[in-house]
């Protein structure tokens, strides 16, 4: 048994030693929360580290390297072409058929003489810029070679739809041949096979000076085009004010003409635009009405769910 003098000594001894205990235990929970605090902060230092290396690293790629990757530098590639706004590049634009009618004329009475168009068709031509009845005439003008007689000999019969219109050329060697060297190039999809499109195009074929600059090596059998890669070319200018006499009356000038052919151009390189925008308006509007069906259905079989109340009632045993 203690006395009464114990137990208040005790109690004094106890009281004292409170404090003490609260600073340890509030030393050692310092030192614990000291531990994940540093570890956090560390893991935030390393995070923004990373995200700097890596915008760095991009920026440092897209520098290098830029938006697109070229094969040539820009000295060699010629200079940028001026960007026009042409009316076929709209959303919701379709083809100049009229322009598309005088950019096969200057086509057929300027290019078609050194140029082919292998990848067009004459029955194309049908209900874009000619009726039918003026195809099937252009396209009689023109020879193919027919099936192989008795005598396996191969004669000659009038063009038909179906035919592709002919090159100017029996071949490759023909085509160097007749212009010192150079191949000219196939324009079924020139548009698409040159950087600039349509806007490089243009530039190439109003972009010849009278002279050349001052300070400019142009080579023998070559013309002078800042917007050539090189700036040397073998076509020389070939559009010229009033070379093409247009049924409709339209001026033709040497950027109207120039203007023309190119929407040709771009017309034989993509003739289905027209159709892929009209069946991109369908797209879109089907999937705008499915959208909010699909947002109404949607609401309709989780209205339920999402505005419900759950509540619990304890039994009553348990609140006696």
């Amino acid at each position: 048994m203690f006395s009464r003098g114990c137990l208040r000594q005790a109690s004094r001894v106890s009281s004292r030693s409170l404090p003490i205990r609260q600073t340890i235990r509030r030393t050692t929970t310092d030192a614990a929360k000291a531990v994940p605090e540093a570890s956090e902060a560390r893991l935030t230092a390393a995070a923004y580290v990373a995200t700097a290396v890596a915008v760095a690293s991009s920026g440092w790629y897209f520098y290098q390297y830029g938006p697109t990757v070229y094969a040539v530098t820009p000295a060699e590639h010629g200079l940028h072409p001026t960007k026009y706004p042409w009316v076929h590049q709209g959303f919701l634009n379709t083809f100049d058929h009229q322009a598309l009618r005088r950019g096969f004329q200057v086509y057929r009475e300027v290019c078609a003489s050194c140029h082919s168009l292998s990848r067009v068709a004459w029955r194309t031509l049908v209900g874009v810029s000619h009726t039918v009845d003026e195809v099937k005439a252009m396209a009689e003008e023109c020879e193919y070679d027919d099936e192989p007689n008795d005598q396996g000999d191969i004669e000659k019969r009038p063009g038909k739809l179906s035919d592709y219109i002919p090159s100017p050329y029996a071949n490759d060697q023909a085509a160097r041949a007749a212009n010192q060297g150079a191949l000219p190039p196939d324009l079924s999809l020139i548009v698409k096979a040159r950087h600039g499109g349509c806007d490089y195009i243009f530039n190439l074929l109003t972009g010849y000076p009278d002279e050349p600059p001052a300070g400019a090596v142009v080579q023998s059998g070559l013309n002078f085009n800042p917007y050539f890669p090189g700036t040397g070319i073998a076509m020389a200018r070939v559009l010229y004010d009033g070379i093409v006499e247009y049924e409709d009356g339209t001026p033709a000038t040497t950027s109207q003409m120039a203007k023309d052919v190119v929407e040709f151009l771009n017309w034989a390189a993509e003739p289905e635009m027209d159709e892929r925008k009209k069946m991109g308006m369908k797209v879109l509007a089907v999937t705008t009405i499915m959208l909010a069906l699909s947002i109404w259905v949607k609401k309709y079989k989780w209205a339920s769910l999402k505005t419900r109340k759950i509540v619990y009632n304890p039994p009553k045993d348990i609140l006696k």
